[in-house]
């Protein structure tokens, strides 16, 4: 079994994808693991809807790639993910008034890590997606009142070579202060 540090060390933003289907009990791998993500008060407060097929093209046809950022490289992902949090519960409501902090963020993020991590243990390519018609997608999946995209995650077996990270040496992110 791989350490830890390996699978976040091998895990990259994927952008081209193999068009096989992602077997469900893999995604069902994936959603598990995101749902141990710690949230603020435990609320829990995220949905993850798993878009494939017809309405998965749509959002990525329709959805997607708008300039600046083109993302219409998305339809050849199998699967993406929609992230949704509750923006109406009365703890994120109150901390983002008295803190400034939007504690739904900081939960989905942690839980979409959660699952990308994951997936990638797995040998699946993963992208994260913050560029897109948010209305569009709400309108297309019903999503009710109270309730906020927050991001996207692509999905699918990697297509060819996955380029390396580069990364910021230590040094120049760490500070040590007593």
């Amino acid at each position: 079994m791989p350490e830890f540090i390996d699978i976040v060390k091998q895990r990259r933003s994927v952008r081209r994808y193999r068009p096989d289907p992602v077997p469900r009990e893999l995604i069902e791998k994936c959603l598990d693991a995101a749902s141990y993500a710690p949230t603020a008060c435990d609320t829990q407060s995220w949905r993850f809807i798993v878009t494939e097929g017809a309405l998965k093209e749509r959002i990525a046809r329709e959805c997607l790639g708008e300039p600046p950022v083109p993302n219409r490289w998305a339809v050849e992902a199998p699967v993406i993910i929609v992230m949704a949090s509750a923006s109406d519960l009365v703890t994120h409501r109150i901390g983002a008034r008295i803190k400034g902090t939007s504690y739904e963020l900081i939960d989905a993020g942690i839980a979409g890590e959660h699952l990308v991590l994951q997936a990638a243990e797995m040998g699946l390519g993963t992208c994260w997606l913050g560029w897109f018609k948010k209305k569009k997608i709400r309108k297309l999946l019903g999503l009710p009142a109270g309730w906020e995209i927050t991001a996207l995650i692509t999905m699918g077996y990697p297509s060819g070579e996955v380029s390396g990270k580069k990364r910021k040496a230590l040094d120049d992110i760490r500070e040590y202060r007593e």
